[in-house]
């Protein structure tokens, strides 16, 4: 049962279409979400004085910064799809 039981088959699939759009739009919204919070931890940690121009030392701590945070999503994501599938079984 998909709770669509009382449409026809074209109110269905335009139903079904618009969930997926607003799966997708909330995937967008979670992206920017994300990349929202990992710009405002790593530029706390990293910039001193904001200026002109990002020297040497600052550049190169934020892309550390935003590649540890990517990493560390990507293996809890990881580990936690790898627990959702061995609970599915």
């Amino acid at each position: 049962m998909d709770g669509f039981d009382n449409f026809g088959a074209s109110d269905k699939a335009e139903a079904t279409e618009l969930q997926r759009m607003i799966a997708v739009e909330q995937q967008k919204a979670q992206f920017q979400a994300q990349v929202h919070s990992f710009t405002d931890i790593c530029w706390d940690k990293c910039v001193d004085s904001p200026g002109s121009k990002l020297d040497h030392r600052t550049e190169t701590c934020l892309v550390s910064c935003v590649e540890r945070f990517i990493d560390t999503t990507l293996t809890i994501t990881n580990r936690f799809t790898q627990m959702v599938q061995k609970g599915a079984h």
